[in-house]
């Protein structure tokens, strides 16, 4: 398949962007916006993108063959992992998962066509309409592909016209599903722009900044903080900073007839997106005690690691990630040397996945690219304790427990400062409705327009 250069991505590297090309594009987008996307309704939306999922989790898919085949050397992940990547995401795009997502956000799916009552309250009082912003623009990040896929979802349903700036090499799977987009309605992908440039140049950011009426962006606190001065104050700036997750396995389940499938879920959100992205674990934290011991946990977790390496290799990484996951190892090896409460196991000849077992408690920043830490703990109030120096940057809690002790569990994860808690074996696939950073995913793009009073006695 040969892909037709709608977008500026699709052209050539050593394609040279200029500032007035910039700005032609971000007009076009507007008025392509007004004419063809502006009026369409939020279930024909749902149905296009629903329509387009089901393509993407068809082997026979022109795209998704695509991405199987180019994506590892465009994206460095292997195709295994690219798969089940792809079809994690994909699978959440259903009516009932969209209608969910609205009815959390709006109250009433049909506001954003239209003045509705809340359906709590079937009042003819007091309606309300929501609209999102004329242009949106997107500075994504180049890690997993999944937030600014996202990005662009939520940006359809709200009807505005879209320009995403991708990170240096990132382009390849944004571009891919903006293409997916357009040969399902051509008038729809006229609305997007998907470009890639390297950062730095400010010419090209300071067009594209005046013309964004709500910018979103994901990137490190530094990055944002820079975005965010140059912003006019008329722009909705919405930023996602670093982030951290780590799981918690309870002794409840470190017993001979569960420890299997519990280890299998972690190697699950090891291995996905290859433990790149702000959802993936850094640390393993279990609880002491349990039939099968904690350091047993860490050796059976390196054997799934192993097992899945054949069947979900790794993908390719660039020597600065290899030798920075050499110098963690290095270091566990010395530990383990000279002290019985430190262990490593690691894979052979690679950099594949590693697997470190120490009781320090501290909240352990990882390598990455499947190299996690098991801590033993002795309740989670310890965990807490150990992670406390990441408090304010933790998005996810993967907890691995029984139903009497997983609620329980979460509400004192919540309290903590954690804003997501999900099984173990999901922390890389959240649902749609999920609140990024605590925060709503459409309600932050959205202004509210209220109708109040009899609507028969004024008109």
């Amino acid at each position: 398949m040969n892909l037709p250069a709608y977008f500026l991505a699709d052209l050539p590297p050593e394609a040279v962007f200029s500032p007035a090309m910039i700005t032609a594009s971000c007009h076009t987008l507007k008025r392509n916006r007004e004419k063809f996307l502006h009026g369409r309704s939020t279930p024909e939306m749902i149905e296009l993108l629903c329509e387009v999922a089901a393509n993407w989790r068809d082997p026979q898919d022109q795209f998704r063959k695509f991405a199987l085949e180019h994506g590892p050397a465009a994206t460095g992940f292997s195709g295994p992992v690219l798969a089940k990547g792809l079809d994690g995401f994909f699978e959440k795009f259903t009516p009932a998962g969209f209608e969910s997502l609205l009815g959390q956000e709006l109250g009433q799916g049909r506001r954003l066509d239209q003045f509705c009552a809340d359906e709590a309250t079937a009042s003819s009082r007091d309606l309300a309409m929501a609209h999102g912003p004329e242009f949106l623009v997107h500075i994504a990040a180049g890690n997993v592909p999944n937030p600014t896929l996202m990005s662009l979802t939520l940006g359809l349903l709200t009807r505005s016209a879209q320009f995403v700036k991708c990170a240096s090499g990132a382009s390849f799977l944004p571009r891919l599903f903006a293409h997916s987009l357009y040969a399902a309605d051509r008038k729809l992908g006229s609305c997007l722009e998907i470009a890639e440039w390297p950062g730095g140049q400010v010419a090209l950011e300071e067009v594209l900044f005046a013309e964004a009426d709500c910018l979103t962006a994901t990137g490190s606190d530094e990055t944002l903080a820079a975005i965010r001065v140059r912003l006019a104050a008329k722009v909705r700036f919405l930023g996602h900073g670093q982030r951290v997750s780590f799981g918690y396995v309870t002794r409840e389940l470190l017993r001979p007839e569960t420890i299997e499938g519990v280890v299998a879920r972690v190697a699950d959100d090891v291995i996905a997106w290859d433990q790149n992205g702000c959802l993936s674990p850094q640390v393993i934290y279990v609880e002491e005690r349990g039939a099968v011991e904690s350091d047993q946990f860490a050796a059976r977790l390196a054997v799934e690691l192993a097992r899945r390496e054949a069947a979900d290799p790794r993908g390719t990484i660039l020597t600065p990630a290899a030798a920075a996951i050499a110098s963690r190892r290095s270091i566990a090896e010395a530990l383990a040397a000279h002290r019985a409460d430190v262990k490593i196991w690691a894979s052979p000849n690679s950099t594949a996945w590693t697997v470190v077992f120490e009781h320090d408690l501290r909240f352990q920043f990882s390598p990455l690219n499947r190299f996690i830490y098991v801590k033993p703990v002795p309740d989670a109030a310890a965990a807490l304790l150990g992670a406390d120096q990441v408090r304010d940057k933790v998005s996810t809690v993967g907890l691995g427990a029984t139903p009497e002790r997983a609620r329980v569990l979460a509400a004192e994860f919540g309290r903590w400062g954690a804003t997501r808690v999900c099984p173990v074996g999901r922390m890389q696939n959240p649902p749609l409705t999920w609140r990024h950073d605590g925060r709503p995913p459409l309600g932050e793009m959205l202004v509210w327009t209220d109708f109040e009073g009899e609507v028969e006695g004024i008109l």
